[in-house]
């Protein structure tokens, strides 16, 4: 039990191996998500305007700017949740209390389950917009790259954020293992001992006995007390 630790991670204070962290399979996820959310996001900020004889930027999507922003929110704040969370999970051993541990691994079933979602929607809306885009809006094919990539990455980002979502649930499902963790161990307690059997707290027929044996005869009796004083004849 001592190598599994709480909520999959190690005991409080346990050396973090660098290499091991690295080869996590959570660990490989984050990255991946990191580099895909970025690809969504430069993509579209670098050429997913085009400037169609004006001076005006269009949207490579059906010139939705919507899609555009869309794209953009989702991959930024991905990526930024990426570098949140990988530090979380390489500070998480030092964590001391395990309910902040397990607040920690809810926030990231609630973050990755709802950021899945919303990559879903982003592909979805984004291979839409691209579908209606016809060739007279895109002059010489530009930004058509930017725009494959977006829905590609949107795509690849579906699979990573949700492989994110499976480990956390496993992560919780562990932590809340009472087979492996009493309620003594998470709120970080020590069980109450026994009294001894002869202290004045203690119960249990044994001691109530020994101390009604003790005390059946009063210390002075009959039989103990002192002589009757005779005065003697002269």
């Amino acid at each position: 039990m001592d190598g599994v630790g709480s909520f999959g991670a190690g005991r409080t204070g346990s050396t973090i191996d660098p290499i091991a962290f690295v080869k996590q399979p959570q660990t490989i996820l984050r990255v991946l998500s990191w580099i895909f959310s970025l690809v969504v996001f430069a993509s579209i900020v670098n050429e997913g305007y085009v400037n169609m004889g004006s001076e005006r930027l269009h949207c490579v999507f059906n010139k939705n700017g919507d899609a555009c922003n869309y794209g953009v929110f989702v991959g930024l704040v991905g990526l930024l949740a990426c570098s949140f969370f990988f530090l979380l999970d390489f500070k998480f051993s030092s964590i001391s209390s395990v309910k902040d541990r397990k607040k920690a691994i809810m926030l990231e079933i609630g973050f990755s389950g709802f950021w899945t979602f919303l990559y879903f929607v982003s592909f979805c809306f984004l291979a839409n917009q691209w579908s209606l885009t016809t060739a007279d809006e895109l002059p010489l094919n530009q930004g058509a790259d930017a725009a494959r990539a977006a829905i590609a990455f949107s795509f690849f980002s579906i699979i990573t954020w949700a492989g994110l979502t499976v480990r956390a649930v496993q992560k919780y499902l562990l932590g809340t293992d009472m087979t492996l963790f009493t309620t003594d161990h998470m709120e970080g307690g020590v069980a109450p001992q026994p009294y001894p059997s002869n202290s004045p707290g203690g119960t249990g027929t044994t001691t109530i006995t020994d101390t009604t044996e003790a005390y059946q005869s009063p210390p002075f009796t009959e039989n103990n007390a002192a002589p009757t004083y005779q005065v003697p004849i002269y």
